[in-house]
This record gives structure tokens, sequence and C-alpha cells, in this order.
């Protein structure tokens, strides 16, 4: 994988203008073509704290630590003090204020689905407290209407006196306008 005879020298030893070695611990993670990758970690770590952090991991971790350093490089060039825990810490900040924003969003949420509510129920009180007017004055209605057709029936049976007898047409008349009085004054619909 390092540089032979015919390849070009990895990333690593082409910054360095040294000849790339067959066994070259840079060229499998820094290919020619990514120069950058290889300049920004040489930049924060140094080419020789690369070399022995690398020589004393397994192969197969390698890659991912080479990954991870270039990260880290990354964010100590944007943040030299705190590289990636100034960029945790700003996240976790961040995270914070958005958990904030929820709990007030929900809150809001609650307070306008109780008023809904609230509103329902006095909406609820209210209809039925026109039923109950409305309930009423259908009573009363019907009791015009019953006392009336009382007070005609014992007209018509002849109780009254013989002075009233001789109006009983005028009467008939008097306790039908009575009657109809009542519907017109305490209708249902106005």
């Amino acid at each position: 994988m390092g540089g032979s005879s015919g390849s070009s020298p990895c990333a690593s030893c082409k910054l360095l203008r040294r000849r790339c070695a067959k066994d070259c611990i840079f060229a499998p993670y820094f290919p020619p073509d990514d120069p950058h990758k290889f300049a920004i970690v040489h930049k924060v770590f140094g080419a020789s704290n690369v070399s022995k952090m690398l020589q004393e991991l397994p192969i197969h971790q390698r890659a991912d630590a080479v990954n991870s350093l270039v990260f880290e490089a990354n964010a100590r060039v944007r943040d030299p003090v705190y590289g990636c825990v100034g960029a945790i810490s700003y996240l976790q900040d961040q995270v914070s204020q958005l958990q904030m924003q929820l709990a007030v969003a929900q809150a809001e949420v609650l307070c306008i689905q109780m008023h809904h509510d609230t509103t329902i129920v006095q909406s609820q009180v209210f209809i039925d407290q026109d039923d109950k007017a409305l309930l009423s004055n259908s009573n009363n209605i019907n009791n015009n209407i019953n006392s009336n057709h009382h007070h005609l029936g014992y007209a018509m049976s002849g109780h009254f006196s013989t002075n009233f007898a001789s109006s009983s047409s005028a009467m008939q008349m008097q306790m039908q306008m009575q009657l109809q009085d009542p519907l017109k004054q305490e209708s249902l619909w106005t």
C-alpha cells in the first residue's frame, strides 16, 4: 500500500517531502488525492505523534483512529482551546434551549386545550339553562291553555249565573281570544 517506485507518495510523505516507503504507516489512511486530510492532522498533532498513535493501535482500529484525529484536528482549528469538547458543549446548550422551548410550547398547548374544554363546558351549561327556560315557558303556556279550557268548559256547562247566559256568545268569543293571546304573547320562536 505504501509508495513504490512507480506510484506517487502518500499525502503525508508528499507534504513532508520524503520518499514513501513500502511499509509507510500513513499511506493506507492518507491517500495522495486528499492532501488536506493529513495537513490538518499534522498541523494540530504533528506527524511523529500521529505515527506513534497509529503504531500503538491494532491494524483494524487505525482507520477509525485516523477519522477521529481528522475530526478533532478540524475542531481544534475552529476552537483551539476546547476542540470537540467545545462543539459538544455548544450542541448540549442548543439541546437544552430546544427542550425549554418545547416545554413552553407544550404548556401553551395544554393551556389552549384547557381553555377550549372550559368553553365547551360553559356553553353546555348555557344550553342546559336555555333548555330549562324553554321548558318552563312551555309549561306556563300549557298551564294557561289548560286553565282557559277549564273556564271555557265551566262556562259552557251552564254554571255561570243567568245574567251571563244571555251573553254566552260574547263569552265564547272572549274565551277564544284568551286562548289565543297567551300563545301570541309567549311564542317559542320569538
